[in-house]
């Protein structure tokens, strides 16, 4: 950094711990990154997914466009070991341990950062990476609550970083040639949507052997609580968050934001109408409190018009099925499949059906979505490889253009009124609504908070 600019920047920290800023007074010595300079990276939690998924999509861009990976912060003294002693056999030089985001951002050398920690804490942590001046690509689910997720969205915009929410299907080429043929009027109007997510995974979730091995000194259970009620320490709750409420909603926030994040993306509408859901653990006694088995329903369409619109299923089991998600959209012309990537004339109205109604036939015609792509993605789910791969290099790129990224912040903001949406209708017994002037969760006549 030049002297001149060293110096405006230490003069503007100065002034910002003077003032009393929040978030470490980071914010004051955020830098515009230019064309040549390295980006300099921290991790948000060396999580399993980090290193599986995320940090593979990393490795695959980050010489060409310049990133580095330079400190990683993780609570719990034997994840933040390991991820230190990775990174560094992966990039070949040191890497910077710390203990927890003050360390992290403390030390003025993180440019962006990758937030890959518990569901709850998403929102939380993207929104201390933008009150310290970084830009961040964020896992998902983006909130588990709407206290979090109206937070989140309101630092974010206002601090004009770079944000990457990490719902991968925006960075397919099926699904942008999906939204097309929607957004463009030649599938007609949506009628209805069916998602699907079935596996059989008994171990799913489950950390066994690491639970075995965290010991509370080494963690630090009140910084890993945040902002939820205090209780007792739990190496499960710590570990396996995904199976507990209020630390993670489950199958809506892991499976279920992927793909009602399409119906958003391909209609334009922001969140459901109405939801109603109802499930259980059937099948998985093993102390858990989200479901294994759940199905919910939502009516999406315009609130100012109630009686248009069309209605989405989700479902999910995890004790049957081989984790081959599937997201089918119907139009009165036919079917939008995309595990097949095909638009067919299937379940069209013909002739027969037409004409006895004053109504003329309507059938879609047979287009391959992977043909009208630049590049074909065969697969619908997740994917620890190529939708990734082009999501974190879409986040990459954007760091540097400054142009918005595939999934923005109000992605994340939408699909989490979705999944907020869920929860509250599992947890009520009750349908959910959204209240768009003060921007709840409604449900049983109450603002849904936990």
């Amino acid at each position: 950094m030049k002297r001149r600019t060293f110096i405006k920047k230490s003069t503007l920290a100065t002034t910002a711990v003077a003032a009393g800023m929040n978030a470490f007074g980071a914010s004051s010595y955020s830098r515009i990154i230019g064309a040549n300079d390295r980006v300099r990276v921290g991790v948000v939690g060396f999580s399993d997914r980090f290193n599986s998924s995320l940090l593979p999509a990393f490795l695959n861009h980050h010489k060409e466009l310049n990133f580095d990976i330079v400190a990683v912060s993780d609570i719990w003294k034997v994840k933040r070991d390991n991820g230190t002693a990775i990174l560094k056999q992966k990039l070949n030089h040191e890497i910077r341990g710390c203990r927890n985001n003050e360390e992290l951002y403390g030390g003025k050398d993180i440019d962006a950062v990758i937030v890959s920690t518990a569901d709850f804490q998403h929102a939380l942590h993207a929104a201390e990476a933008a009150r310290a001046g970084c830009d961040a690509y964020v896992e998902k689910p983006f909130a588990e609550t709407m206290a979090d997720n109206k937070e989140a969205l309101k630092t974010i915009r206002e601090s004009k970083k770079t944000f990457q929410i990490g719902s991968q299907r925006r960075s397919g080429a099926n699904y942008h040639a999906a939204a097309e043929f929607i957004q463009a009027g030649k599938f007609g109007p949506v009628t209805m949507v069916e998602l699907t997510w079935n596996l059989n995974q008994p171990g799913r979730w489950r950390r066994e052997q690491l639970v075995a091995q965290m010991r509370e000194e080494d963690t630090d259970w009140t910084r890993f609580l945040m902002n939820r009620p205090p209780e007792p320490f739990s190496a499960r709750k710590h570990l396996e968050f995904r199976l507990f409420w209020p630390f993670s909603s489950g199958m809506p926030g892991q499976w279920m934001s992927h793909q009602i994040d399409t119906v958003h993306w391909f209609t334009g509408l922001q969140h459901p109408r109405s939801v109603v859901a109802n499930g259980g653990v059937y099948a998985w006694k093993d102390g858990r409190q989200n479901w294994d088995t759940m199905t919910a329903v939502f009516e999406y369409g315009p609130q100012q018009d109630p009686a248009s619109g069309f209605q989405v299923t989700f479902s999910s089991r995890m004790h049957n099925g081989d984790e081959n998600p599937k997201e089918i959209y119907y139009s009165n012309g036919g079917e939008m499949n995309l595990s097949t990537n095909k638009v067919s004339p299937i379940g069209g109205l013909t002739d027969g059906f037409a004409k006895p109604m004053n109504m003329k036939a309507n059938l879609l015609p047979e287009v391959d979505l992977t043909s009208r792509a630049e590049k074909v993605v065969a697969s619908a789910n997740t994917g620890g490889d190529v939708l990734t791969s082009n999501h974190m290099r879409n986040w990459m790129e954007c760091v540097r253009s400054r142009k918005e990224t595939n999934a923005p912040v109000e992605a994340g903001y939408a699909h989490a009124i979705a999944c907020i949406m869920t929860n509250a209708a599992r947890r009520t017994g009750a349908k959910a609504t959204f209240d768009e002037a003060t921007q709840e969760v409604m449900a049983d006549g109450k603002i849904f908070r936990y």
